[in-house]
């Protein structure tokens, strides 16, 4: 079949749960037996996230091609457990980069370049891309709301693909919100009506409404919404809110949002095959009235949670697999000294030290570090957590003097993690990224081959620094045990503590490749060891 593109645009507020929406739809399709490819617009200038503050944009989610993405690339892949590509996530800046690249080389012959048709026809060719991959279906998600000024030139690419295809070939779906007004006790279709006022004055006309409420939409205000927007009744989805995020694709799918979209896309609506995802949801909504075990994330961008979202639903698929109800303490590591680690670190079951950048909040990590190692608490180092696990046991195991990595201090006595010499020779720092997808050997009889049942794995990476090999020796032979490294053996990926009931650390980020119904293994073995810990 010629490949059927979806695109989701949102209305009156960010944050209404486009991306959710477009996830959920991707499911409820797949579950259709159709192939679906996710695929994010993002307004804003940067090129990627990847230079961005976790605060102003949440986490960086990297795919297996080591593109650095937009968190909602996360959900997409946990939704609809496809790995995604570069190609998933565009940005304003990538395309006018590109523009610009194209205008400097002379590949548009001397003429006027302009908004459109230049920079739109790179908007649209990033999404028929995915025509030559013979996906059935491109969900295409647009950042930000309807009216901004940034998104313009995105809404003109997709309402022009609109315009080049069949009717049955293009759905346009918008999200967005009907407040609930207190004082009078009633929803308030007026808001949404502006929205779709504002889409259909850019030359886009909605054919799906998900409206957003806190509250059940009455019959009669689904009838209001749709004489006013334009659509058909049953192309008023409700979404409500819902006590658990994966709930949200089978209340869709009660509320008829893929059986729309099959009948304007001229589908077969084929029976889904939901089964799975409703065992899968059975099993979340019992885990949270069985026992709580208690879960520490320390690190520095505490103040946003999103910076940790993948880690955080990683950390609640453990606690699905082990049946048990996983409280999440946010812990800024700048704020723990020796003086009050005890006390903050009270009831915790099990400690994360995720992914960061910079020195701020390290000797924090390593006071947090020392504590789990010393009191048998399961602890998971992450990328940032692994190296400073590594400073931590050379400082107070193998007592070095002036312990470090060289990314908080470049001339430190003993550098246990630094950039490799043949990484010197790169001028430009972001040339040393090791980002993306890499294979790791793991050592027959280790915890770390047991807790993957397999010699070898392939995890995502975003990182500059390396455990320096010249201290593999000594710290080995205090404990430090090296469990996981490049098929070549230079390059150390896995560490674990001999005599520790789970202490283990991976320059990767399991995270990123964590589903609800398949859970990383590093995060099912912690709830796991944690659980028991209780007892």
């Amino acid at each position: 079949m010629e490949t059927k593109f979806i695109f989701i645009t949102g209305g009156v507020v960010s944050g209404l749960g486009k991306g959710i929406t477009a996830a959920s739809l991707g499911r409820l399709l797949k579950n259709r037996g159709y192939s679906v490819v996710n695929q994010k617009l993002d307004p804003y200038i940067n090129v990627d996230p990847g230079t961005m503050s976790p605060y102003e944009h949440g986490e960086v989610f990297v795919t297996d091609d080591g593109a650095e993405t937009d968190l909602d690339l996360g959900h997409y892949e946990r939704f609809t457990d496809v790995s995604l590509t570069a190609n998933s996530s565009i940005t304003s800046g990538k395309i006018y980069k590109e523009v610009i690249e194209k205008e400097r080389n002379g590949d548009y012959l001397g003429k006027t370049v302009q908004v459109i048709p230049h920079v739109t026809d790179a908007i649209k060719e990033k999404i028929y891309r995915f025509e030559k991959n013979k996906v059935d279906i491109v969900i295409t998600e647009i950042g930000g709301t309807v009216g901004d000024i940034e998104s313009q030139p995105m809404l003109e690419a997709i309402r022009q693909i609109g315009l080049e295809n069949k009717d049955d070939r293009c759905a346009f779906i918008h999200v967005t919100l009907l407040p609930y007004i207190s004082g009078s006790n009633e929803l308030k279709s007026k808001p949404t009506q502006h929205s779709v006022k504002e889409l259909q004055s850019l030359g886009i006309s909605a054919d799906i409404l998900v409206a957003r409420a806190d509250e059940k939409i009455p019959e009669k205000m689904k009838e209001k919404i749709a004489l006013f927007c334009n659509v058909k009744k049953e192309n008023v989805i409700e979404n409500t809110t819902v006590t658990d995020l994966y709930e949200i694709p089978l209340m869709l799918e009660e509320n008829g949002l893929a059986k729309s979209v099959c009948e304007k896309l001229n589908l077969k609506n084929k029976k889904p095959k939901n089964e799975d995802w409703s065992k899968l949801v059975n099993k979340i909504q019992k885990s949270k009235k069985k026992e709580t075990v208690n879960i520490a994330i320390v690190g520095k961008y505490t103040r946003l949670e999103d910076s940790y979202l993948s880690v955080v639903e990683s950390l609640k698929h453990g606690g699905y697999a082990n049946n048990v109800n996983v409280s999440i303490k946010f812990i800024d590591s700048e704020k723990i000294k020796e003086i009050n680690v005890k006390q903050t670190l009270k009831d915790i079951d099990g400690i994360v030290v995720p992914g960061g950048f910079g020195s701020r909040g390290i000797d924090g990590m390593v006071t947090t570090i020392k504590y789990a190692r010393k009191n048998k608490i399961p602890f998971l180092g992450i990328c940032l957590g692994m190296q400073v696990a590594v400073i931590e046991f050379a400082k107070n195991v193998l007592k070095l003097k002036d312990v470090n990595s060289e990314e908080f201090k470049e001339n430190c006595l003993n550098p246990v993690i630094h950039i490799m010499d043949e990484q010197k020779d790169i001028e430009q720092k972001g040339g040393t990224m090791r980002l993306g997808a890499y294979p790791c050997i793991l050592k027959q009889g280790s915890y770390a081959r047991k807790i993957y049942g397999k010699d070898e794995i392939s995890e995502r990476h975003r990182h500059r620094y390396e455990y320096n090999n010249k201290y593999r020796e000594a710290m080995e032979k205090a404990g430090f045990k090296i469990v996981g490294t490049s098929p070549d053996g230079r390059l150390v990926e896995m560490v674990e503590l001999k005599d520790h009931p789970f202490f283990v650390a991976g320059q990767f980020h399991p995270e990123f490749k964590s589903r609800p119904d398949k859970p990383a293994p590093l995060f099912v073995e912690l709830i796991k060891k944690a659980k028991s810990s209780k007892k």
